[in-house]
């Protein structure tokens, strides 16, 4: 997975991919993230980074959420989330920042050719979306 300061991650795991607005807070912002998580019996540990439009990384909600998961934060231009198939695109989205998609494409970008395990979920503000990476498997999962 490729980060923004051009280093990778290195690892199996999960990208929570997000989307915020300039209200977004990071209390709201983790919440969700913990609470797409929970809901879908994904382990926190097991997440590897944040994954966000370019530009978003430094957000405060998502630089909070990164340094609360003890992950990096991997960005991406609009271009490059655009062809990103994805299964919620959003009009709105695509007007407001160039991509129909920011949460689910970023997370799926991230992961390289993963799989998206939790569609997006909202907030009034925030977005978040859980890929995994090719090669993660749960405990007790056969490939």
């Amino acid at each position: 997975m490729r980060l923004a300061d051009g280093g990778f991650v290195s690892g199996e795991g999960l990208v929570v991919g997000v989307g915020v607005r300039a209200t977004a807070t990071e209390t709201e912002l983790l919440e969700l993230i913990r609470r797409t998580l929970a809901g879908a019996g994904l382990p926190a540990d097991a997440v590897r980074a944040l994954a966000t439009l370019t530009g978003k990384g430094g957000h405060p909600a998502v630089r909070a959420a990164a340094a609360a998961l003890g992950v990096p934060v991997a960005e991406y231009p609009a271009e490059a989330l655009a062809a990103v198939p994805v299964p919620n695109p959003s009009g709105t989205v695509g007007e407001a920042v160039g991509t129909v998609s920011v949460a689910e494409a970023a997370a799926l970008a991230a992961t390289g050719g993963g799989e998206l395990l939790v569609p997006k979920r909202k907030t009034a503000s925030a977005t978040a979306a859980v890929a995994r990476t090719p090669h993660h498997r749960n405990a007790g999962e056969h490939p």
